[in-house]
């Protein structure tokens, strides 16, 4: 995501402009943003202070890390060594064009791991 040209106290100044009477176009051309983005402000900053700011944004960092944590945990993946998998791969075989059910195109895995599964199994088919 880009990150914003403006500062969450400069972005509280642009709000309370607004707020002492300035009509919202003025000061969105003045600023250089669009409405629907100073309304996006506004929902997200509207009443609060420049401290208040500081602190949600903290609180969205450590959200944002702790998700990430959790996300780590539930894939097995070690966070110090993001590289290192718990989950065995699995080698995947293509089945027969003419199986039966019509299971055509469906992959039947069996192990040890191969690079070609993992290319399948996160639709990356390889040509043959």
């Amino acid at each position: 995501m880009k990150p914003s040209r403006f500062t969450e106290e400069q972005i509280i100044g642009i709000l309370r402009e607004q707020e002492k009477g300035a009509k919202t176009a003025d000061v969105c051309r003045k600023h250089g943003v669009s409405s629907a983005t100073f309304y996006k402000w506004k929902a997200k900053y509207g009443g609060l202070e420049v401290s208040d700011a500081k602190r949600l944004k903290a609180l969205e960092d450590e959200n944002a890390k702790l998700k990430r944590l959790l996300a780590e945990a539930m894939l097995g993946v070690d966070p110090v060594r993001p590289d290192t998998r718990l989950v065995e791969v699995l080698q995947c075989t293509p089945a027969v064009s003419g199986s039966p059910a019509g299971n055509a195109g469906v992959l039947s895995c069996n192990p040890p791991s191969s690079d070609r599964c993992a290319r399948a199994r996160f639709g990356r088919r390889e040509a043959n």
